[in-house]
């Protein structure tokens, strides 16, 4: 027997992360820091989930492919504007961690717009800093939640968070170049 809606639950899961996206938002402005650490994990949670079913099961699609990093930017961007907002983090760390996405969306836009698409594959160093980025909002939004003191963890998390995101931002920038050469 044949359930076709199964081959679809890796891009409703993710769908369901965007959604969740301006909920943790909500709350982070009104300073609902439970409510607020609870969907981040719940949205983190969602993205390992819906990864593992995609690999797990081969129900991989050119949506999910899409969609997936759709939503993490779009959490991970929404997070830190609005942490900086609040004043739970510098605000230039937030600038700097959606300036490089800005980048990198702006570089494959501006290469499918010159007939030249490149194939965006995350790299390690992506890897590790979408990770220090997560684990950095996760220890914000985990101190405030529940009164525990973490600017110490903060201050040396965002430096490698900054460290991180520079040398992503420079190697995507560096292959877009090559790419987009003569």
């Amino acid at each position: 027997m044949s359930f076709p809606l199964i081959r679809w639950l890796p891009n409703f899961i993710t769908i369901g992360r965007l959604v969740l996206t301006p909920a943790a938002v909500d709350m982070l402005i009104s300073e609902n820091w439970r409510a607020a650490f609870a969907i981040f994990v719940l949205a983190g949670a969602s993205d390992a989930l819906d990864g593992w079913l995609a690999k797990t099961f081969d129900l991989r699609s050119d949506l999910g492919a899409l969609l997936d990093p759709i939503a993490d930017k779009a959490l991970i961007v929404s997070i830190y504007a609005t942490l900086a907002v609040v004043g739970a983090i510098p605000a230039w760390l937030a600038i700097l961690v959606v300036s490089r996405d800005v980048m990198i969306v702006g570089a494959v836009v501006v290469s499918w717009l010159l007939q030249r698409p490149i194939k965006v594959r995350p790299l390690p160093v992506s890897k590790a800093t979408t990770a220090a980025q997560l684990v950095l909002a996760a220890v914000v939004l985990g101190g405030r939640a529940f009164g525990y003191p973490v600017d110490e963890a903060v201050g040396a998390l965002a430096a490698i968070v900054a460290a991180l995101t520079i040398a992503s931002a420079s190697v995507y920038l560096w292959r877009w170049v090559e790419h987009m050469g003569p």
